[in-house]
């Protein structure tokens, strides 16, 4: 058992990462797993289908499928818990003063951050994690678990991303140009990534993640 702790922040960009770790392993990013469970974080634009793959392969292998905590309304058809964490903006800047998220960033004038001691947990129990999170998280948590392997989840083109946005009539016009850009910007990251699936038809995008787990 662990008794002195050293609390300690970064921050990148628009995002703070909070990490709890042993005293005498203060300069280390964050703290050792002795789990070797697998651990993924998935990224890609708004309208990709990344959350419909993770979901798929969270259910395959009986992962862990990191529910981030939000500040956004809930949508038509979400569940509290299962979904998001819908929390207020006062709940949620309690988190983050309490060192309660593992990272965090205001995206689409909503915050999202992913509870560290949700993902410690479960690595330490040998289960599985997929985290789905934008390029900028994901880039932070390689840092900080440089064991987590990335992958990006592209449509064949912009095109289509735009289409998919349009059907899935969540957003009107000017907030599907705004996540179009948001694409644009997350794209030119796509080198950074261990792995990239093309989600052209959802159950290979999902046989694809398999083989790249299989390969692992």
């Amino acid at each position: 058992m662990i008794d002195i702790f050293a609390v300690y922040a970064k921050s990148a960009g628009n995002r703070l990462f909070v990490v709890f770790a042993p005293e005498s392993e203060y300069n280390n990013t964050m703290t050792t797993h002795s789990s070797d469970a697998p651990f993924y974080v998935v990224s890609g634009p708004s309208g990709s289908g990344k959350t419909s793959v993770c979901h798929a392969i969270a259910n395959e292998y009986n992962w862990y499928y990191s529910v981030s905590h939000t500040t956004r309304t809930m949508r038509e058809g979400e569940e509290n818990g299962k979904d998001y964490y819908f929390v207020s903006v006062d709940e949620f800047k309690q988190m983050i003063e309490k060192g309660d998220l593992l990272e965090w960033a205001k995206v689409y004038d909503n915050y999202y951050g992913t509870s560290k001691k949700h993902i410690e947990e479960r690595l330490q129990q040998g289960q599985g994690v997929i985290l789905d999170l934008d390029t900028q998280g994901a880039d932070q948590i390689k840092k900080l678990m440089p064991r987590a392997i990335l992958v990006f989840i592209k449509t064949p083109d912009l095109d289509e991303l735009r289409e998919r946005l349009r059907n899935r009539g969540q957003d009107d016009e000017a907030e599907i140009s705004k996540r179009m850009s948001n694409a644009e910007n997350e794209m030119s990251h796509i080198d950074e990534y261990d792995h990239v699936i093309l989600n052209d038809e959802l159950d290979r995008a999902v046989n694809r993640f398999k083989e790249i787990i299989q390969n692992q």
